[in-house]
């Protein structure tokens, strides 16, 4: 496994091995030995799915602590630009953003730890985006920052209008957030 650096402490790019020949591929996804070499000693309780057509933009989110989630994230297929936003208070980089292509062709992982906020755009139709998430899903607990935000300055690679949830649309600017982190 690779790690690959981010300007943002305590996100960390992720290319594990691929052994491919002529009947396709094989990748260990995960291996809590290896992560937690690595500095990623997270226990994951909960694995998700979504699949998505192009255009689909979803987040901003996180959850509040105690239910705060750390995501390992990754593409099974198509493609994604997935984009992390450190909310952590006494980060000297809050406010700042971390933006990757993620995609079944690169195999690319990225650990996006509590105190972050997570979105991505889908780049492909049938997109399917899965993560590993060391906390539950809390509903109570959720929340979401206005994803095209000006204070944020994320160039979202967006070919048109992106689709967008109502949750989403109606989501805290950052202006009004007050970091629970």
């Amino acid at each position: 496994m690779k790690v690959l650096d981010t300007p943002i402490d305590g996100l960390v790019l992720i290319q594990p091995p691929v052994f491919g020949d002529h009947r396709g591929y094989f990748l260990e996804s995960y291996n809590s030995d290896t992560f937690r070499s690595v500095g990623i000693d997270a226990h994951f309780v909960q694995d998700n799915e979504s699949c998505s057509s192009a255009g689909v933009l979803r987040g901003l989110h996180f959850q509040h602590p105690p239910h705060a989630q750390g995501k390992l994230v990754r593409v099974i297929r198509g493609s994604v630009w997935d984009v992390a936003v450190d909310i952590r208070k006494n980060s000297p980089t809050y406010g700042a953003h971390f933006g990757v292509e993620l995609s079944g062709d690169n195999k690319l992982q990225l650990w996006i730890p509590p105190g972050f906020a997570h979105g991505f755009y889908t780049l492909e139709d049938e997109t399917i985006f899965a993560y590993k998430c060391s906390a539950l899903y809390h509903k109570a607990s959720e929340e979401a920052i206005l994803w095209n935000d000006a204070d944020l300055q994320i160039n979202w690679p967006l070919k048109s209008t992106p689709l967008v949830s109502e949750k989403d649309e109606q989501a805290t600017p950052f202006s009004r957030f007050t970091t629970p982190f």
